[in-house]
């Protein structure tokens, strides 16, 4: 493997033709082919399969694409003088492990952070969490998870973001509710709830039920005397719901500030303890200028 044939992996991967490929790198159009298959014999895989149309990615070349722009990463930050990440030359996609609730948070001012000073990269943020997320960093398939994580591997480096804690969302001018809440209201007043009561499908991994209450707070069920219409599966959903209903619902209170003026919504402190909890990013013990610079702007924007 050298640099060279992972330019040209990138080059396919992006362009999809031999001869536009060439034309970029100044390479013959039998240099190309040549390198596929130095390419194809080093992954044990076709990776590129021609069509009429032109080269089209099999699954493990779109696999290998988010690590080939890492490693070109880190080889230019090799041979820089100061060993920095350019990001207005990288072209890489960064891989996050999150719940949708973070990426939620902070996804606007990431964005807008890759627009002004990255504009070639990109990040791509799948939706996972506890140890699937920790197991995702350690193979390589995301460079940071973030996440509530009750311990984190000593191979993996973790760092903590933010702290939160849950509140009580309901819509401005509902008629039982006025800016704060009893107990009596909390247990008869309809809730929505963020988790699911029945537990995996019987083709999907079993959840880890106590891990997930310990975790994130235990989940309310209708056999405490809780009047429960519903339970959906993110909480950007159920504050949608409680903006259109007199349900109301519990949420990370970030979350709700966020959009409570958007949303029209009531932010209210629980009946109860707030159960609190503390965000962390998780990344490999690797030096990787490229998850450096990432993860100072997902500091930026969940400050």
């Amino acid at each position: 493997m050298d640099g060279g044939l992972l330019l040209i992996f990138r080059e396919l991967l992006v362009r999809r033709r031999a001869s536009e490929v060439s034309q970029r790198l100044g390479l013959s159009q039998s240099a190309i082919s040549h390198a596929l298959t130095r390419l194809r014999d080093l992954f044990e895989d076709p990776l590129f399969i021609r069509k009429s149309h032109g080269f089209e990615p099999t699954k493990r070349a779109l696999e290998l694409g988010p690590r080939v722009e890492s490693l070109i990463d880190l080889i230019g930050s090799a041979v820089s003088e100061d060993g920095r990440f350019d990001p207005k030359r990288s072209r890489r996609r960064f891989g996050i492990g999150s719940p949708d609730s973070f990426v939620t948070l902070m996804g606007d001012k990431l964005a807008e952070s890759f627009r002004r000073e990255a504009p070639g990269a990109t990040f791509a943020a799948r939706p996972v969490f506890l140890n699937r997320a920790l197991a995702a960093v350690r193979r390589g398939e995301v460079d940071i998870a973030l996440g509530v994580f009750d311990s984190v591997p000593h191979d993996l480096v973790a760092e903590q973001l933010l702290e939160d804690e849950y509140c009580v969302v309901a819509r401005r001018g509902h008629p039982k509710v006025k800016g704060k809440m009893d107990a009596r209201t909390y247990m008869t007043v309809g809730h929505v709830f963020v988790g699911q009561p029945d537990g995996a499908l019987s083709d999907e991994e079993p959840y880890d039920r106590a891990l997930i209450d310990a975790t994130y707070g235990p989940l309310p069920s209708p056999k405490e005397g809780i009047n429960t219409q519903a339970y959906v599966s993110q909480w950007e959903t159920a504050m949608l719901m409680v903006a259109g209903s007199d349900v109301v619902a519990e949420c990370p209170r970030r979350l709700a500030h966020k959009y409570a003026r958007k949303l029209g919504l009531q932010v209210i402190d629980p009946p109860y303890p707030a159960f609190k909890f503390v965000v962390q990013s998780v990344r490999r013990q690797v030096e990787d200028p490229g998850v450096d610079w990432l993860l100072a702007r997902i500091r930026t924007a969940l400050a």
